[in-house]
């Protein structure tokens, strides 16, 4: 059996110049940068254009493609059939599937051979737990409810990291429901035919990350880290 191979990156965004004048702008399409105008809040902005250009500076490296010649598309919506699935670059052979996600200064991506989907997040309060818990399969609501209150944030955040890096890698994202299939601890329990990992962020407890790839048997990965300077206007180095 031929194993698909997964590679994750972790960019460190959060010392980037708030006023964005180191970032590599011009790799950016008119598209992307339209949409970052449209944030009000400065930080979020910043956010925005982070992890996009840190998107095509990973994908350029797989690809041997320059990061502004990139071009992208989205998949068929695997629930009504429309135009706005999954984000997929318009060519590629053979394919290149990606997921993109940031949160708090940090961007994850995952890159694979196969549809994928990834997922961090900065661990949640125990408010926005309680809050939550109504949302997901009665079974992942039950695995966090025996744990300890203050275990809780952290068994949760890895929980939802699952759940939304594998809603992304079927391309429906939150559309689909938390509470339809069981994303917990129990890897027999899970979705066939998909691998779902969670991530070791050694210098990052305070969040919680995982990737999922349609496929069996996929290993976990290294997970490849950089810092603000991959953003800047100077090519990184391979």
């Amino acid at each position: 059996m031929t194993r698909v191979r997964l590679d994750v990156w972790l960019v460190r965004t959060i010392e980037t110049r708030p006023d964005s004048a180191a970032l590599a702008l011009e790799e950016l399409d008119g598209r992307e940068r339209e949409r970052a105008e449209r944030f009000v809040s400065p930080g979020d902005r910043l956010r925005y254009l982070a992890a996009h250009i840190a998107l095509r500076r990973v994908l350029a490296l797989h690809t041997g493609t320059a990061p502004g010649d990139l071009r992208f598309t989205r998949a068929t919506c695997p629930r009504c059939g429309g135009p706005h699935g999954r984000p997929e670059l318009a060519v590629g052979t053979p394919p290149v599937h990606f997921s993109l996600s940031h949160s708090h200064g940090r961007v994850l991506i995952a890159v694979a051979a196969a549809p994928v989907g990834a997922d961090i997040q900065r661990s949640p309060g125990g408010g926005t737990v309680e809050a939550c818990l109504p949302a997901l399969h009665p079974a992942e609501r039950a695995e966090v409810e025996r744990r300890p209150v203050s275990a809780r944030p952290a068994e949760f955040g890895r929980l939802w990291t699952r759940k939304e890096a594998y809603l992304k890698g079927i391309g429906t994202g939150l559309a689909h429901g938390m509470s339809t299939e069981y994303l917990g601890a129990d890897a027999r329990g899970r979705p066939p035919g998909w691998t779902v990992l969670d991530l070791d962020l050694a210098e990052d407890r305070a969040y919680a990350a995982a990737v999922a790839v349609r496929a069996e048997g996929v290993r976990p990965p290294e997970v490849r880290e950089r810092g603000a300077s991959f953003l800047r206007a100077a090519v990184p180095a391979v």
